[in-house]
């Protein structure tokens, strides 16, 4: 099987600072805009970690406060520093930083997983090093759930007789390494009856993938995130595809960027379709149809 290096993918990373100094990063897919924080209009009824409302081109935008968020010091003079605009997770949103660094510019591989002691609790995906220093790479995804939890629905009694025993037949393999977005996905199959293998990160899946081929349970159905460390979804998509063994495997992958910004390299990587997070009764529609291409063949 081809290695992760083999089908590394370049990826760009704004890098920024809370009170500590610290650097921390985030995708610059998700970021739109960078502005100065302007005055913020004070909501009583808001969460406690979003600071208030900034008005942006006419549109209210909801301001975070990143660093009482993930438990940092409050910045030391609160009505400064920047706001990074995103669009993660169909929604849009600001978060309140200390400053912008920079751009930097690496490879997928070069981003490794989040220390093991740092808990499943940690508001990072991966690490990597700039000049010899390190660099957290948040997890925006629970970030946002922390603050407003997307709702999971069930969706079995919506399913029709045949979509039911289409799904029964799946046996699926979900790949994340947001703690938060894996936990959604797999409490979206456990409301219709089904269970499923998890993994935390590409290598992980492939090893799991190669574990049960060839065996009752091989998996017939890959759901996988984009954005991993070491190995992202493309890479992950192409290196199945170089693999005669899993050339029929439906995969979807599932981001929390725009998927129609993914969907001609989700294409091109060999992924049967690309879905944005998260959407419960979105997800369970893409399984259905997936079901059906794999009884279909």
């Amino acid at each position: 099987m081809p290695t992760a290096h083999s089908h590394a993918d370049a990826l760009s990373l704004l890098l920024f600072t809370l009170r500590s100094g610290k650097l921390m990063a985030i995708n610059l897919l998700k970021v739109s805009e960078i502005i100065p924080c302007p005055p913020l209009t004070r909501l009583p009824e808001a969460h406690p970690h979003v600071k208030g409302v900034a008005t942006l081109r006419g549109v209210p935008l909801s301001v975070i406060d990143l660093s009482r968020a993930i438990g940092e010091k409050p910045l030391a003079n609160p009505d400064q520093g920047c706001l990074i605009v995103t669009d993660v997770s169909r929604s849009r949103q600001a978060l309140h930083v200390q400053a912008v660094s920079k751009i930097i510019h690496c490879l997928t591989t070069d981003i490794r997983p989040r220390p093991y002691a740092s808990g499943d609790r940690a508001f990072i995906t991966g690490v990597t090093q700039v000049d010899g220093q390190l660099v957290q790479v948040l997890d925006i995804e629970r970030v946002i759930h922390a603050i407003a939890p997307s709702e999971i629905k069930s969706e079995a009694d919506a399913l029709a007789m045949e979509e039911a025993e289409l799904l029964a037949q799946a046996r699926i393999l979900v790949v994340d390494d947001s703690h938060v977005a894996l936990q959604q996905s797999t409490l979206t199959l456990r409301n219709l009856g089904l269970d499923c293998r998890t993994a935390r990160s590409a290598r992980e899946a492939l090893d799991i993938l190669l574990e049960l081929q060839g065996t009752p349970e091989q998996i017939n159905i890959l759901v996988s995130d984009i954005e991993m460390s070491e190995m992202d979804g493309f890479a992950l998509t192409r290196t199945l595809r170089d693999t005669p063994d899993f050339a029929g495997l439906y995969i979807l992958l599932h981001t929390s960027l725009d998927s129609t910004m993914n969907a001609e390299r989700a294409r091109a990587a060999g992924a049967n379709a690309v879905l944005t997070k998260f959407s419960s009764p979105d997800l369970t529609d893409s399984l259905v149809r997936a079901a059906r291409a794999v009884r279909a063949g």
